[in-house]
């Protein structure tokens, strides 16, 4: 039995370094390639035909929906940004999901809204709608109040009501640039292949100064727990999504901000209610029907950054955040479990889906066993000493290239956090994340898949720091 055991623990070291060997040298060709993309984009920004876009009749209309749900404390801010978008046309339609606290009448007062008889097409099946809430004075706004569905059901309600081809799912507690929405479209409309979604990168809102919805000064906050969340959005966008987009396999857009062609959102039935990540799932299904009737499309990802969202300052909310995005995760890549290595369906199937469940997917519950595999192996004489550096390595301090690339990329390009003291702050907490944060992080990913395995596959609400 002991033998059997030392050999299974051998084999198993032997796994795990071979595992993170392939996904270093993914992440490292995704790195490789977010350099040249960003670099690129960056250089056509300068000569963007955003001017003509903002003065062209032939820019096309984009109806932003935001969905609420006692989102009394945040929803002005959000609809205030939303408003003094720089586009020629557009609208925002607030989606009151139910609310129990003041959500709507907050909406009523401060835009003196009335309520108004509308024609509601029930396109994708919803919650009753109970009214509509309107001002002339405010002509690109309107208020659906509805019964309480969830944030899959009031976006579902949102899309039967817009009149745009195109709409926008922004997050109530998100906070929108002025341009965000011409940087937005742009790829839309200069792409040679039809483009039916389109997400940007989101910031950390924490540290910042808002103004009237718009954003006055952008500083580092003083929370620990952000800060390492900053420098995992600038890995996370800046590197993994720009590469993964160089090969059409993006299947995660911020449900925070992202563009979709309406149309195709309504042919594959809107967004699913059996999701706790309904954006995700909405873009594998988009890509699922799409490739299936061998259609020349294109999902893509662009990395100027757009919107800003708070982020968990306590390690309660965090925990629930992340429990939650592994879960959606998880439901997305096996409710479509049937594309895995399906070479019907192109690089989806042999490309895209595989590295989702073996990459996005299992990683943490490779770390967490992986590091109590291979450090009892160590002290117990198992492997050798350059075998448990050889780990350490591949599993922590290539995570500290990874993030300290991701800070490096932002100054190179867009330099959002203006000072040099943000930078090096910025790059000693991308350091510091790999030691505790990201093992952390790893766990409550490991908490996810147990809580799918048993059943347990609710919404776990995080409540956010202007609530507290």
């Amino acid at each position: 039995m002991t033998t059997f055991l030392v050999a299974f623990a051998v084999a198993f070291n032997y796994f795990i370094g071979i595992y993170y060997g392939i996904v270093n040298l993914i992440y490292t060709a995704f790195l490789a390639t977010a350099l040249g993309a960003i670099l690129r984009h960056v250089e056509r920004i300068k000569y963007s035909a955003a001017g003509d876009l903002r003065m062209s009749p032939e820019t096309p209309p984009i109806s932003v929906l935001i969905p609420a749900y006692n989102e009394q404390v945040t929803i002005n801010a959000a609809v205030k940004s939303a408003l003094s978008m720089n586009y020629p046309f557009f609208d925002v339609i607030i989606i009151n999901d139910g609310s129990t606290d003041g959500t709507l009448k907050e909406l009523i007062d401060v835009y003196d809204l009335m309520k108004i008889d509308l024609v509601y097409r029930d396109v994708i099946k919803t919650k009753a709608v109970r009214g509509f809430y309107y001002n002339p004075q405010v002509p690109n706004l309107m208020v659906i109040d509805k019964e309480r569905g969830g944030k899959a059901d009031a976006l579902n309600s949102g899309v039967n009501m817009c009149q745009s081809p195109y709409f926008c799912s922004v997050d109530a507690d998100s906070v929108l640039e002025r341009d965000a929405l011409l940087r937005l479209i742009s790829p839309v409309l200069e792409s040679t292949v039809p483009v039916i979604a389109c997400g940007g990168v989101v910031r950390t809102l924490n540290g910042a100064t808002i103004k009237d919805g718009v954003i006055e000064r952008i500083g580092l906050p003083k929370s620990v727990l952000a800060m390492f969340q900053i420098v995992e959005y600038l890995r996370a966008f800046l590197f993994g999504r720009v590469g993964l987009d160089s090969v059409n396999a993006i299947l995660i857009l911020s449900g925070a901000f992202s563009l979709f062609n309406k149309a195709s959102v309504i042919e594959v039935g809107g967004y699913s209610l059996n999701n706790v990540t309904e954006d995700m799932e909405l873009i594998v299904r988009l890509h699922r029907h799409n490739a299936k009737n061998r259609r020349q499309y294109r999902i893509r990802f662009i990395s100027d950054p757009i919107c800003w969202t708070e982020v968990p300052e306590t390690f309660k909310m965090l925990g629930r955040q992340r429990r939650r995005w592994h879960l959606g995760l998880l439901q997305s890549i096996l409710q479509h479990k049937s594309l895995v290595f399906n070479p019907a369906y192109g690089r989806l199937g042999m490309f895209v889906m595989p590295y989702y469940l073996f990459v996005e997917v299992l990683s943490p519950v490779v770390e967490v066993i992986g590091y109590l595999v291979v450090v009892l192996s160590y002290l117990i004489g198992i492997i050798s000493v350059e075998f448990f550096l050889l780990f350490l390595t591949l599993a922590i301090f290539y995570g500290t290239l990874l993030s300290t690339a991701g800070v490096f990329l932002e100054e190179l390009t867009y330099r959002r956090y203006p000072e040099w003291s943000h930078m090096f702050k910025l790059l000693l907490f991308g350091f510091l994340e790999n030691f505790g944060y990201r093992q952390l992080n790893s766990i409550w990913r490991v908490q996810a898949i147990f809580k799918y395995v048993v059943g347990q596959r609710e919404w776990e609400y995080v409540r956010r720091r202007r609530e507290s």
